[in-house]
């Protein structure tokens, strides 16, 4: 049962949607003793605008997480984006402010980097390569050039793609040297596979993998299997890996702290958590 105290933050997505950040957060704010819950909301893609703003009318709500489909149309909903929610062209948090305005920001790219850095990459001034610039690839490209890397190259088989991201990175961060155009990743730091290439045994794979130099650190988002044959491969090249369900409990602290919860560690999450596997 909610009090009338209990902040609410809504999750908002498809109504098939499986809904399992409930099952991550509740637990923890109960462990935490914080009078908070996450609670489900299915909404159609139609209706999604005309419900949204109503919704922060309630007295007793924080905000919002978003999922697919509406983030992209979140980003006309709200008063005000962060810059990675502009460089990415989605917004996945809404945070309703003490004003009662909404700012919109994006954390599917904080939780790659927070993932890296807590493996002790340093970051700073580094050179960095995003291959793939959807949702996802646009989204940890934001977070890398929030994060102060020296150099970012954003790649995709559609270049109008990856030229649009580059341009909304160089007008919020113009120190950024942005290049497009090779997924080669010789000379780089870091890189980062943010399309489906490289998923299963026989794919062709999103770089060629002789190319990246031992030590590059490389990441991936696929989620539906830990090692893919990308990462598979790097690892037999020396490089050390990031795996994709990394950012999930990673980027879970960012949000907390967006919301004004405090942090918490992946390693807490994980052992109050009541998803499976």
């Amino acid at each position: 049962m909610i009090s009338g105290t209990t902040i609410l933050i809504a999750h908002m997505g498809y109504p098939t949607h499986s809904f399992k950040a409930p099952l991550i957060y509740n637990p923890w704010f109960d462990h935490r003793g914080i009078d908070a819950v996450v609670v489900p909301m299915g909404v159609q893609a139609p209706d999604y605008p005309a419900f949204f703003r109503p919704l922060f009318r309630l007295t007793n709500i924080r905000g919002a997480l978003v999922t697919m489909p509406h983030k992209v149309t979140t980003v006309d909903l709200v008063d005000e984006l962060t810059p990675t929610a502009q460089i990415a062209g989605a917004a996945n948090a809404v945070l309703r402010r003490d004003d009662g305005t909404l700012l919109g920001d994006q954390f599917d790219g904080a939780g790659f980097v927070r993932g890296v850095q807590r493996k002790g990459v340093e970051l700073t001034g580094r050179r960095a390569l995003v291959v793939g610039s959807g949702g996802v690839g646009s989204a940890i490209a934001a977070s890398l050039a929030g994060a102060g890397v020296g150099t970012l190259a954003v790649f995709d088989a559609q270049a109008v793609a990856a030229d649009a991201l580059a341009g909304r990175i160089s007008k919020n961060y113009p120190d950024i040297e942005v290049v497009t155009g090779s997924k080669d990743p010789d000379g780089y730091d870091v890189v980062v596979n943010a399309t489906p290439l490289g998923m299963e045994p026989g794919d062709p794979l999103p770089v060629d993998v002789s190319r990246i130099a031992p030590g590059t650190f490389v990441g991936e988002v696929v989620m539906t299997r830990e090692i893919t044959p990308f990462l598979q491969a790097a690892q037999e090249r020396g490089c050390p890996v990031q795996v994709g369900k990394d950012m999930l409990f990673e980027q879970i602290p960012a949000y907390l702290e967006f919301f004004g919860f405090g942090t918490t560690t992946p390693d807490e999450l994980r052992a109050v958590s009541r998803v499976e596997g």
